[in-house]
């Protein structure tokens, strides 16, 4: 199915717009009350904002709005600055959404989408299966009807709920259980089954019916989103960080499904243009009393199967969760052991042990900075930002840990010693590769020639160059020709600068790396 150009709006967007709305309504709820926020924050980061981020996006089925990951990252940021379901809290939310919405436009705008991409598959992994267990952990008070302590941290108050059987709420479990077993049969049945909307009313309908005396929704504030900006302005130094972390990995949430889908559909997806959209989603949600929001894997996908044909039918969700905000107050009574169950069955496709263990059999170094960012995760929490942080530097160290040795094979062909080189040679590498080739020649006196092949280099710096410049000069002081074969254009123009002259280019037969003389 190919996209309608982006500036035609056609009734599968509006039909499609309206089925994800149908699943978004209660999950914004959900998502909000797993960030710290009372759950009417969630419906409205549902509406102004993804009218606003349909006028920029790129991909005709990215659906934008409050998204479990972000909903973590943001109650992680928060917890330590005010007490959860405050007011406070609820401003502190709204600031950083707007530093969030500032960050994103700012990377789309200088056209740097590129940042997605820095962050290593081994990191993600770890550190989103750490957070798929701290997110099904912070649900299970409300699985089970439990009234955990608040002033515990995530994991505390899912063992205390666990340990202390007295406090579990039959009623709580059974509509949790009933909501995951509805979510996971609809879907399996056929993906356009509004299984969380079913769950949903008939959570709402065994409230009202039987008095249902649990934890609920509450009173829902009837209307349009406030406008305010109203900010905690001397917070601003404490969010800046989290801030910049979730403007990253909150984007990169949905890239890996947007990508996928434009290249089955053979579209154009653009990163920058679809941080600009996310940029522009969060600012607006700063000033109407939402949080950040992000792109949501499940209603994209939803989005699609619905026949989404252009960005439009973003548009069309957000309009009509705006016009469901006046007869909100009709899902106050629905339970919040429904909310848990539908924030447990969005995770739990997140937990991936497997993809751990193969990284370990593929990559050691690499599963080293999957498992190591996993632990971070669970160990830090709430403070998981400091976790991904951490994971990026893994990531760095590992890298330039094995860019610090070249990749050098060599071998002896009568009295020369033909040395195949490969990777990249750069000033953290180029000391190793020196002291590599000259440890050979001592340990064979007898070699007269030194053959570099350079066929496989994908790099070289200045520092590299120079290093080979001076091979050359002590090889000759020693009574040994050095000769370098097989140079990339790349690297001949920089050699040729520092004054190697290099006569073969790759694929001809013989040649010789001189110096210029001085």
């Amino acid at each position: 199915m190919r996209a309608d150009p982006p500036g035609r709006m056609s009734l599968p967007d509006v039909l499609a717009g309206l089925s994800v709305a149908l699943v978004l309504i209660p999950q914004s709820m959900a998502y909000a009350e797993l960030a710290g926020l009372p759950p009417h924050h969630g419906l409205y980061a549902a509406t102004l904002p993804l009218i606003a981020a349909a006028f920029l996006a790129s991909s005709p089925y990215l659906s934008t709005g409050p998204v479990a990951l972000t909903g973590l990252l943001t109650f992680s940021a928060l917890v330590p600055l005010a007490p959860v379901g405050t007011a406070e809290f609820a401003a502190l939310a709204a600031l950083l959404a707007l530093i969030v919405g500032l960050v994103r436009f700012a990377v789309g705008w200088f056209k740097a989408g590129w940042l997605v991409y820095l962050m290593s598959h081994s990191m993600m992994r770890g550190f989103l299966s750490a957070a798929a267990i701290l997110i099904f952990a912070s649900q299970v008070p409300g699985l089970l009807g439990s009234a955990a302590p608040a002033d515990e941290g995530v994991l505390q108050r899912a063992w205390w709920a666990l340990a202390h059987r007295e406090s579990w709420g039959v009623a709580a479990i059974g509509l949790s259980a009933f909501t995951i077993v509805t979510v996971v049969v609809a879907g399996r049945i056929h993906p356009l089954v509004p299984g969380v909307l079913l769950a949903s009313a008939v959570g709402v309908a065994y409230s009202v019916m039987t008095g249902y005396t649990g934890p609920t929704v509450g009173a829902i504030p009837s209307g349009l989103p406030p406008f305010s900006a109203d900010l905690p302005w001397a917070r601003l130094p404490s969010l800046i960080v989290p801030g910049l972390v979730i403007s990253v990995i909150g984007f990169a949430e949905g890239v890996s499904i947007s990508r996928l889908l434009a290249s089955q559909d053979r579209q154009r997806w653009v990163a920058d243009r679809e941080f600009l959209s996310k940029g522009m989603a969060c600012v607006v949600a700063a000033f109407t009393g939402g949080l950040p929001v992000g792109g949501s894997l499940s209603r994209t996908s939803l989005n699609r199967l619905a026949g989404a044909r252009s960005r439009w039918s973003g548009l069309v969700t957000g309009v009509a969760v705006l016009c469901f905000l006046p007869f909100a107050d009709v899902l106050s009574p629905l339970p919040k052991a429904v909310l848990a169950g539908i924030v447990v069955t969005a995770i739990s496709k997140l937990i991936r042990p497997q993809d751990l263990w193969r990284i370990w059999r593929i990559s050691p170094p690499q599963a080293l900075v999957g498992w190591g960012t996993f632990a971070a995760t669970l160990i830090l929490s709430p403070q998981v930002d400091q976790a991904i942080l951490l994971g990026i530097a893994m990531s760095a160290a590992v890298h330039l840990w094995r860019e610090l040795k070249p990749h050098v094979t060599s071998k002896r062909v009568d009295d020369t010693l033909v040395v195949e080189l490969s990777g990249v040679l750069w000033f953290g590498s180029a000391p190793a590769l020196e002291d590599q080739i000259l440890a050979q020649v001592a340990d064979e006196p007898d070699v007269t020639r030194v053959v570099i092949r350079c066929g496989g280099l994908g790099r070289i710096d200045l520092s590299g160059a120079y290093t080979l410049h001076e091979m050359i000069n002590q090889g000759s002081g020693a009574g040994y020709e050095v000769v370098l074969e097989d140079v990339p254009d790349h690297a001949r123009r920089l050699l040729s600068a520092v004054g190697v002259i290099v006569d073969r280019p790759v694929g001809q037969p013989t040649g010789t790396g001189t110096t210029s003389p001085p």
